[in-house]
């Protein structure tokens, strides 16, 4: 009876340690009809990078008419896999969890909600969202249910692409990286969402789910150790609910890769394009 005892106590505590993956409960299917709104930026010379990242390079390979009488356009190009809109596969910050190429489709796709803390990122560019902004938020709207996407506008996106008020710095290596300002994640909200919420994934409009100032990345740790990957650099934001939208964040599928470019987009059911 003591080692049945015991079995019991060991398979109730692994079972808790590993909970299932967060399921999305808000009842809310992709909708057939409504307005599409992109969230991504464009990929180009004016890309923002990380100070420490590769840019973005497109070679023109082809651009003309051939002799065999038809036009004929080709293209290479070159990237880091951080930089513009991009995702962060857990593997990033946490070793042995989600490469890009293994992240679950319906890790990417769902409900969404949006939480607009504009105001207070306008008077500190190193604002990092709290745990009483969320309920505050959710005394609002309502409760954020389990396997939503949370999206975080702070209207950094408006800044786009100028680097100095985006980055807080045009310097680039070492230099440029202590000379980053932006809003970010504070590491008790990150904790609350992954574990009170459980949240299937997050985004933002800034470079990065951790503020600027950030030395330790605690926020990408405590996200990304429990395999809930991040969308950053996003935009048009504005143009979503509180609640409401379903969002569609597909990377380039790099297999191993710890990230990678993003085209992330989000309907709005109920209404009409403009």
């Amino acid at each position: 009876m003591h080692r049945l005892a015991s079995l019991a106590l060991l398979l109730a505590l692994a079972c808790r340690a590993e909970q299932p993956p967060p399921r999305s409960t808000s009842n809310q299917d992709l909708p057939t009809s409504g307005t599409w709104v992109d969230l991504s930026h464009d990929f180009s010379s004016e890309t923002i990078y990380w100070p420490t990242a590769t840019p973005f390079r497109l070679e023109i390979v082809s651009a003309q008419h051939t002799p065999g009488g038809f036009y004929y356009a080709a293209n290479d190009f070159s990237t880091s896999e951080h930089g513009g809109t991009h995702l962060d596969a857990p593997i990033h910050f946490a070793e042995g969890k989600w490469t890009t190429d293994q992240v679950p489709l319906d890790r990417l796709v769902g409900p969404a909600v949006v939480v607009d803390v504009v105001a207070r990122a306008n008077a500190d560019p190193d604002y990092r969202l709290e745990v009483a902004v969320l309920e505050e938020w959710e005394r609002r709207n309502g409760r954020i249910p389990e396997g939503t996407i949370v999206l975080l506008r702070t209207g950094w996106s408006s800044r786009w692409p100028d680097k100095a008020r985006y980055l807080g710095t045009t310097k680039t290596g070492s230099a440029g990286v202590a000379e980053l300002h932006f809003p970010g994640i504070d590491s008790a909200a990150a904790r609350w969402l992954a574990l009170e919420r459980r949240v299937k994934a997050v985004g933002i409009d800034t470079p990065s789910i951790d503020y600027g100032q950030s030395k330790t990345f605690d926020t990408h740790r405590i996200l990304l150790a429990r395999n809930i990957p991040a969308f950053e650099n996003v935009t048009n934001l504005e143009r979503l609910p509180a609640r409401g939208a379903f969002v569609v964040a597909l990377p380039m599928k790099i297999k191993g890769g710890s990230g990678g470019p993003l085209r992330i987009v989000a309907v709005v059911p109920g209404t009409a394009p403009p």
